[in-house]
């Protein structure tokens, strides 16, 4: 008899699909089969039904917050059932307890997590028996069947969970005592609340932060363009004058003065350039590019995409979805033909067919067996559903994963593209870009959402004379960096922080690298949100005062260091490999502690919060909700206005409807809460610089208008 055990209850439940079985409490009985001659069981955890054990455990001291108790550095780590899943975990040990139960299935998702998962609670159990590794890369009923004829030996994936244990260890050390340190620091400043650090949130932290303050410290420019409209040989087009292709002029009166100078005057074609652009399809999808395409295409977050993946995938209708790899093995790639041919069916996709590229064997673009590890990329099953008895959600992310696999065996999309230099009375030069898209390819599959700003340019030859028909100045203003949307910062954590175009980021989202796992992202993003440190308003994080305070007190902590916290996942993919050693990466985790806690002592000595707003910075009550701390009196209601945490609002809008609010953004300008405070208590702000309107930038105070009822600008 084999006890095989899942790590979810709708997972286990699709193990046994393929087999005949009777539902019990807490698990499935399969009936004998050829591929269990004896019967087996399947149960499963729900989610992490383990977990580290409290510092107290270890030593009664650890529970209360002291300085003087730290650092915390257990000498084993142990763990425990985790509270109210107690008895799911009884279920499980009985029956992995049974006499006739002669090997244990380890069948949690194939990933770290699942190992770590199900190794825990084999462990909790304190059962020594053969074990296997069922492996599965979707769920099924053949990937089942086959899964289950092709079992791993747990020596194969054993370094996957010295990986996940090492990297559970190390958070739990770091973040233990690093949130104790800086907490109790702080409350000696006067800054009351429970400040939680991390190993790779706090640095993903420090990214957020960092863009803010580049956007504050930014200051605008104004400049101007010339543009003109020329006839030549009879046709229309417009260029922008440059100088050495710099296109910007510093003063409105040299702007005036080139226009003026060009009005009317002789054109000539003085050079054309033309050059065919090849785009080849985009790769298929790693979990990190869904969730970015997800969150620019639907506005999902990072964590909403995971979720529905997930849901897909326990369904049989896309593979493993946290996967890092954006190839496929030739295995795989040999199904696609059958995928397609179903997908074919559909009124969705089947103007698409045929597809002018039948097999996608021997282009490594896509089929790479070498850089395929854990799991290939994310792709539909040949499984396909019925499109209308899916979720709005999961129909728009299933069409993503459909999609991607549809462009990449169409062509390529090709675009000429023309470059034109026209001269002006042999004196100014503008320069003219146009394009003609020569074959869509792909694109008519997925439609890019940039916008196209070249004009479509009549033939030109060089030598070509006309005249300039109209020209004008445009004034604009340079734009200070955007902030990120949240998909943005699923790439900016791959990434580390590091600042990469266009064409280096497709080749760096295709590696192992930067802050947390494809699977840890999303909740690390989650984290931030939850405990206060950023806020996310129509789809753009900004960080809160208290994640502004935070990183100011860790300064140049390694805490905040990205590129140190990618080279310690590095260090635990080697671990994962079975290339490096968990106990030497132990040692270092708790030699960084002792050196956190010392570099917070010294820090503390020099902190100077003055310019940060720490009122609404207190500890959570130990029952009931949080209450937000008041900013004002409510100018319309005489209410409280309290902080919403995408904006403040008013005390009394369920009792007195009252409807007043301040965004905490205006015009692209974050409204701090002293500015919010003063607006309230003397109708007016003090001057506020970086407005943004129409491309231009002003400063302007906050008006309280009581006639109007309203907020306005006084300039």
């Amino acid at each position: 008899m084999k006890v095989i055990i899942a790590e979810k209850p709708d997972q286990g439940a699709k193990l046994a699909a393929p087999y005949q079985s009777v539902k019990k409490t807490g698990y499935i009985e399969i009936k004998k089969t050829a591929q269990f001659p004896k019967g087996a069981y399947i149960t499963w955890a729900v989610g992490h039904l383990c977990e580290l054990v409290p510092p107290e455990v270890y030593d009664p001291k650890w529970k209360t917050w002291k300085l003087d108790t730290l650092p915390i550095l257990p000498s084993k780590f142990q763990h425990q059932i985790s509270k109210g899943k107690g008895k799911q975990f009884q279920v499980i040990k009985k029956l992995v307890q049974q006499s006739n139960v002669t090997e244990i299935i380890m069948a949690g998702d194939a990933g770290r997590e699942g190992e770590l998962i199900v190794r825990l609670i084999i462990d909790q159990c304190n059962v020594q028996k053969p074990l296997k590794r069922l492996w599965l890369s979707s769920l099924t009923r053949k990937a089942v069947e086959e899964g289950f004829r092709s079992l791993k030996t747990e020596e194969q994936t054993r370094p996957l969970y010295f990986e996940a244990l090492s990297r559970s260890c190390a958070d739990w050390l770091v973040g233990m005592n690093a949130s104790r340190v800086y907490t109790l620091l702080l409350q000696k400043k006067g800054v009351s609340d429970v400040f939680s650090t991390g190993r790779v949130q706090t640095p993903t932290l420090a990214l957020i932060v960092k863009r803010e303050q580049e956007i504050e410290d930014f200051k605008p420019e104004p400049f101007w363009e010339v543009t003109a409209t020329f006839i030549v040989e009879g046709k229309e087009f417009k260029g922008v004058w440059h100088k050495d292709g710099d296109k910007r002029i510093k003063t409105a009166e040299l702007a005036n003065k080139i226009a003026m100078f060009c009005k009317g005057k002789q054109a000539t074609i003085v050079d054309v350039k033309k050059e065919e652009k090849r785009f080849k399809p985009p790769f298929l999808y790693t979990l990190s590019s869904l969730q970015t395409v997800s969150n620019q295409r639907y506005r999902y977050s990072p964590k909403k995409t995971l979720d529905i993946a997930q849901k897909l995938y326990v369904k049989g209708f896309i593979s493993y979805p946290r996967t890092d790899s954006p190839y496929v093995t030739k295995g795989e790639a040999f199904t696609f033909p059958t995928i397609l041919e179903t997908l074919s069916t559909k009124p969705e996709y089947a103007s698409y067919f045929p597809l002018p590229v039948s097999t996608l064997i021997g282009n490594p673009r896509f089929v790479n067996d070498q850089k395929v590890t854990d799991h290939y990329a994310i792709i539909p099953t040949e499984q396909v559903p019925d499109l209308e008895k899916l979720t709005k959600e999961e129909k728009n992310i299933y069409d993503l994963v459909v999609r991607s696999l549809l462009a990449a065996h169409e062509e390529d999309a090709l675009v000429d593209t023309t470059k034109v230099e026209t001269l002006v009375d042999n004196r100014a030069t503008f320069q003219s870009k146009g394009k003609v898209v020569k074959q869509l390819g792909w694109r008519k599959i997925i439609q890019t959402n940039k916008r196209e700003k070249d004009q479509e340019l009549p033939a030109l030859e060089v030598g070509n004379n006309g005249q300039v028909k109209h020209i004008e100045t445009k004034e604009s203003v340079t734009q200070p960096p955007k902030r990120y949307t949240e998909g943005q910062l699923i790439n900016v954590m791959k990434t580390a922080g590091k600042q990469v175009t266009d064409q280096e980021l497709e080749k760096v989202l295709m590696e192992s690298q930067g802050l947390g796992t494809e699977a840890t992202r999303a909740g690390i993003i989650t984290i931030l949100k939850d405990r206060g440190y950023m806020t996310v308003t129509k789809n753009i994080v900004y960080p809160t005062e208290k994640g502004r305070l935070l990183i100011e007190a860790l300064g140049a902590s390694l805490l905040t260091s990205a590129e140190m916290t990618a080279k310690w996942e590095q260090r635990l993919r080697e671990i994962g490999k079975g290339e490096a050693s968990p106990a030497i990466f132990m040692d270092q985790t708790k030699k960084l502690v002792t050196h956190i806690l010392d570099e917070a002592s010294r820090q503390s000595l020099s902190w100077d919060f003055s310019k940060f707003d720490t009122s609404s910075m207190q500890k959570k009550p130990k029952r009931g909700k949080r209450r937000s701390a008041s900013v004002g009196k409510c100018p319309g209601c005489g209410g409280s206005i309290l902080d919403k945490g995408t904006f403040y609002g008013c005390s009394q809008y369920q009792s007195h409807q009252c409807k007043f609010t301040i965004s905490k953004v205006i015009l692209g300008k974050k409204i701090r809460q002293k500015d919010v405070k003063k607006l309230l208590k003397d109708g007016k702000t003090e001057m506020i610089e970086g407005f943004i309107k129409d491309e231009k930038t002003f400063n302007a105070a906050l008006v309280w208008n009581k006639e109007q009822n309203k907020i306005t600008f006084l300039v």
